[in-house]
């Protein structure tokens, strides 16, 4: 090694070894928090945060990604506080701000002419380039690295600070290393008051994903973290870019690029695993995963979208946008994360997103907070033979909603949807009297229930349709042909008990209807479970 380079190696080392060494030992200070409208900016508000940062010290502010820590990027000792400040590996490079593009000729070297035609299109917005660094910047900022990474915010907060504070400002997001991103000032504040001199309340963010970051220092340009610029967007104007094979990968020991490639990144307290399928099968695996923690006594959670929130019945339900507008998820995304942690849930379920758009991005984010782990929905679906059971009578209003209300109350090992159907409903008929008056004796109850009648859609290979008799699983296949989901109640349990019909019969013959459905819903949840356990 030339002595040079040895001499800046070891400088890189001492800087790493300060920082580990002081990391937590953070001294409490108290946390200036002042509200800033970027419609009217108060100017001595930002006077006040930039000489904060040309003194050494951090200031939280927005941008229209999420919330960045702010400190003076030129200054290696305010490098090492942020890192301090938020627990962040001193290995992990930092995003220099800026807000004028000649700005980029003191901190960049080589800079290739494609820059200037992204920064004409993109800038300001949530755009990094990667560069080759100039000595005026410290391997403090850049992680040890010869590259510096910059953009230039189109917040106007943002940027009114960058240009009090001299014009060059590190800004990585302002949370605890590893939480998710902040994309409103309470965030900040419950991740990093006492340990920075003032946080700049300006409201919550536009965005709320970090930016797209590209390297410009490879051909063709490559993508190293997807943001809201994509890669159909960038092409027409410096041709084609690649993207970063690994963005959706496992870990990495090499030394990252970019800000936010090697570390677990954005993660709630909980355990959270993205489950991925078409969106059908992804809300099924969901209802069966989340019926099943449930059942273990734990607190889960879901991430699901407009399009399907109403079909979650267990577990902490948070609705984070919809699929025709993918910027709603981007935007609610890491502020869901952290509802999840105020909630105390044990496990999160999160549906997926497609790979296209700022859809990339999503999933990149959720990958990290999910330590990449992922559950196949198909391989769930299929565990689950039937999805629905309807018990059919004639009227719909004795046997077969006595019947669903019975399994209702059983311990099944997986999720179903109970219903009961009649043959010929005229009219949506309350339940007889007499059947609730016997369920009411055996402390349950259909008072809610109105009959409704059977129709073909009811038909699907997933659903279990039983009888209360042989004589009206015939009229069945007669109307709808032979279905192999089509039973007694009595056949599919494997008795020969025929159930009563006590319509117009004194209350004791409902009460040995009960009795006997009782048994036979037993010897149904029996061989319903059976088939969680491997059974036919």
């Amino acid at each position: 090694m030339r002595r040079g380079l040895q001499t800046e190696f070891y400088r890189i080392c001492k800087f790493s070894s300060s920082f580990c060494h002081n990391n937590g030992i953070m001294k409490n200070m108290e946390t200036i928090i002042k509200k800033i409208d970027k419609m009217n900016i108060d100017q001595k508000t930002i006077q006040e945060a930039g000489e904060i940062l040309k003194k050494g010290g951090l200031v939280a502010f927005p941008t229209e990604t999420v919330y960045g820590l702010g400190a003076n990027a030129l200054d290696e000792e305010a490098a090492r506080k942020t890192y301090a400040a938020k627990g962040r590996p001193s290995d992990n490079p930092l995003i220099v701000h800026i807000c004028e593009v000649d700005a980029l000729n003191r901190i960049a070297v080589n800079i290739p002419e494609e820059v200037g035609r992204l920064a004409e299109k993109f800038w300001p917005g949530p755009l990094t380039l990667i560069l080759e660094k100039s000595d005026e910047v410290p391997y403090g900022t850049t992680g040890g690295l010869d590259t510096v990474a910059v953009r230039m915010p189109s917040d106007s907060i943002a940027r009114e600070l960058i240009r009090a504070a001299g014009g060059y400002v590190s800004a990585p997001s302002a949370n605890t290393s590893g939480r998710p991103s902040p994309t409103a000032a309470e965030h900040v504040r419950e991740d990093l008051g006492g340990k920075i001199e003032m946080i700049l309340d300006g409201g919550s963010v536009d965005i709320g994903l970090e930016s797209t970051i590209l390297d410009m220092t490879v051909t063709p340009p490559m993508i190293l973290r997807p943001g809201a610029i994509t890669a159909d967007m960038m092409e027409p104007v410096v041709g084609h870019v690649s993207i970063d094979e690994t963005l959706l990968g496992r870990e990495t020991d090499k030394a990252p690029k970019a800000p936010g490639m090697k570390y677990r990144h954005y993660a709630p307290k909980a355990k959270l695993m993205i489950v991925e399928g078409n969106v059908k099968e992804e809300v099924l695996a969901i209802r069966q995963l989340c019926y099943a923690a449930v059942r273990e006594g734990k607190r889960v959670g879901v991430i699901a979208t407009n399009e399907t929130y109403s079909y979650y019945t267990n577990g902490v339900v948070k609705n984070i946008g919809t699929r025709e507008n993918e910027k709603t998820i981007a935007r609610n995304l890491y502020a869901v994360l952290r509802e999840f942690d105020d909630e105390e849930v044990d496990e999160i379920y999160s549906e997926s997103f497609a790979l296209q758009g700022i859809g990339n991005a999503i999933m990149n984010r959720l990958e990290k907070a999910a330590g990449h782990l992922r559950i196949s929905a198909a391989s769930v679906v299929k565990q689950q033979k039937y999805r629905r059971i309807i018990f059919v009578s004639m009227t719909d209003t004795c046997r077969g909603p006595m019947a669903a209300e019975m399994l209702r109350r059983e311990d099944l090992h997986q999720e179903y949807v109970i219903d009961s159907r009649g043959m010929v409903v005229l009219f949506p008929e309350p339940v007889n009297q007499k059947a609730e008056a016997v369920m009411k004796s055996a402390q349950m109850t259909m008072a809610s229930h109105t009959a409704a009648a059977l129709s073909e859609t009811e038909m699907e290979g997933d659903i279990l349709l039983l009888t209360m008799d042989e004589e009206q699983k015939i009229k069945l296949t007669e109307q709808y042909g032979n279905n192999d989901n089509i039973y007694t109640l009595k056949e599919f349990t494997g008795e020969e008990t025929d159930i009563p019909n006590p319509y117009g019969k004194p209350l004791n013959v409902y009460g040995e209807c009960l009795e006997t459905l009782s048994k036979l819903i037993h010897k149904l949840t029996e061989k319903l479970n059976s088939f969680t356990e491997g059974g036919a």
